[in-house]
């Protein structure tokens, strides 16, 4: 064993942290978890918090893509209120099929805004995205008139719309199966595709990937219609689980998939992350919480501990990126 740890050496000790450190914190928090309380290891309470935080799942595999091109999308959260919304209402009014595809439309049309502000004007995607929340949230407040929406009561265990957020099969949640597919999905395009290199490239060395005949516009755009994909995705989900919806519902989503993200070890200076380190940094943090409920914490512990977690991720990230990863602070 000495031997070993002599030949792997501090460089190499440390390279492997900065590459597998998520998956070790993961590890470490589900033993820790464990054997402080003995209903966390549960197979209901594991499956109840993959659950829970498929809808944050969802949204961040979108918002990692636009983290890896270099930029934010903060408008996540009132994006979600204002799908949640229209696909609930729509459900009555056209039907569960074409309410789908409308809402799908409109969230992917919010997409498309921020993908040309960003993208084609280079507004600053922070900003932007910022007044986006606060607009969507407005848009919402209109469409819906200030009023909650609900699916009619004696439709709502006949409508099929019920299986995205209730239903099952072979006994695994339907949210689950969907969060779990579309990583897949998304992680084999970012991770193996021209597509997937070239939003690399751009959130790596953006003067680089132009001169090596990237558009950047168009790479960018696009990533925020992945981003509002995504969302249009957990509003079918939420909709259907709730079978109603507030209209703030999605207020501060976008924090927790931003935490997500970040924890999962995707680089807020794009360029690095993946989808697979995003899903591991979701349930880290969906474990986190639950862990700490079940301790008997009070509900505004996670909050903090949540802070403090994320400081660290973005410390080690800087870290890395400037080659001092691990090293003393100055």
């Amino acid at each position: 064993m000495a031997a070993l740890v002599g030949r792997l050496g501090n460089g190499d000790l440390k390279g492997l942290i900065a590459r597998n450190g998520i998956f070790i914190a993961f590890v470490v928090f589900m033993i820790a978890f464990g054997i402080g309380v003995d209903r966390f290891l549960t197979f209901q309470n594991l499956e109840n918090v993959v659950k829970t935080t498929a809808i944050i799942g969802v949204i961040a595999l979108g918002v990692t893509v636009v983290v890896l091109s270099g930029n934010l999308d903060l408008s996540v959260g009132s994006m979600l209120s204002f799908g949640t919304v229209m696909v609930v209402d729509l459900h009555d009014k056209i039907g569960p099929g074409a309410g789908i595809l409308v809402m799908m439309i409109a969230v992917l049309a919010l997409g498309a805004v921020n993908g040309l502000l960003i993208g084609f004007l280079r507004l600053n995607s922070l900003i932007v995205t910022l007044g986006m929340l606060s607009a969507i949230q407005g848009l919402t407040l209109i469409y819906s008139g200030g009023k909650n929406v609900d699916i009619d009561p004696s439709t709502q265990d006949t409508t099929w719309f019920r299986v995205f957020g209730r239903g099952e099969i072979a006994g695994v949640d339907m949210p689950i199966i969907i969060f779990f597919a579309l990583a897949v999905v998304i992680g084999m395009i970012v991770a193996y595709t021209p597509y997937g290199r070239r939003v690399y490239a751009v959130g790596g060395n953006p003067t680089a990937a132009v001169f090596s005949g990237i558009r950047r516009n168009r790479v960018v755009f696009s990533t925020y219609l992945v981003s509002a994909f995504c969302v249009g995705i957990a509003s079918i989900i939420l909709g259907s689980r709730v079978m109603g919806s507030q209209n703030t519902v999605g207020q501060g989503y976008e924090l927790l998939v931003l935490a997500g993200v970040i924890l999962g070890g995707t680089s807020l200076l794009g360029g690095s992350g993946s989808i697979l380190k995003t899903v591991i940094g979701v349930l880290i943090l969906g474990f986190i919480q639950n862990g700490l409920l079940l301790l008997g914490y009070p509900f505004f512990a996670q909050w903090i501990v949540t802070w403090v977690v994320i400081i660290l991720a973005v410390w080690l990230d800087v870290a890395a990126k400037r080659g001092r990863l691990l090293s003393p602070i100055a």
